[in-house]
């Protein structure tokens, strides 16, 4: 199987598997989004979807969230880990908001990269997601399979990303990368794999991935 048809049948498969995309992250509009994407990180969107409720009653725009200290945010997001850097990052953030952008969130990856506790996946997560910007957001499960998938090298996300962006068509990347990651989560996950039901991964897979 050639790599194109390769990458035919990885989206066809997803197309059949997930023709809707709702996005995994609960919010409202792209502040609450930027903060959702922001808590994620190295901890499961359930548990953001189970904090941010908590915190948007409190403060969901950049105005009333830097009236909360440091330390109020932080006691709110404990529980989703990594609480002392990102309750700095949504204070931090938030107050540059206000001060440059008039409370709105900017709609471009330079801007958004240069917010404290941002980086490139999250600011490329708001831009697709909130901005409807083509972008390819490489989270975990993207990486373990555009390697699995013999679609990258594998050798770190950046190198992922750039393969991804090069194989799929550039209208597809916002549907495509939540469709993978859907994927991930229901048929190939790094943990309790059955190669029986990745039905993409035993048909495309490279070798070592398909006995």
């Amino acid at each position: 199987m050639t790599k194109s048809e390769k990458v035919s049948f990885v989206m066809e498969t997803l197309e059949q598997l997930y023709p809707e995309t709702p996005i995994p992250l609960d919010h409202k509009d792209p502040y609450t989004l930027l903060i959702a994407v922001l808590l994620s990180a190295q901890s499961t969107d359930a548990r953001v979807n189970t904090i941010t409720p908590i915190l948007f009653e409190q403060a969901d725009n950049p105005y009333d969230m830097i009236k909360l200290s440091v330390a109020q945010i932080r006691d709110i997001i404990k529980p989703v880990g990594l609480s002392p850097m990102k309750s700095k990052g949504i204070y931090g953030l938030s107050k540059i908001l206000v001060e440059q952008y008039n409370g709105s969130v900017p709609e471009s990856f330079e801007a958004l990269e240069a917010l404290p506790a941002v980086g490139h996946k999250t600011a490329s997560v708001v831009m697709a997601q909130a901005f409807n910007v083509p972008a390819f957001p490489v989270d975990t499960h993207i990486h373990r399979l555009m390697y699995r998938w013999g679609l990258s090298s594998g050798k770190n996300v950046v190198q992922t990303e750039r393969d991804a962006k090069r194989l799929f068509p550039k209208e597809k990347w916002n549907r495509l990368h939540l469709q993978i990651i859907f994927y991930g989560r229901q048929y190939s996950p790094a943990r309790g794999w059955d190669l029986d039901n990745d039905i993409i991964t035993k048909t495309v897979g490279r070798a070592e991935f398909r006995k």
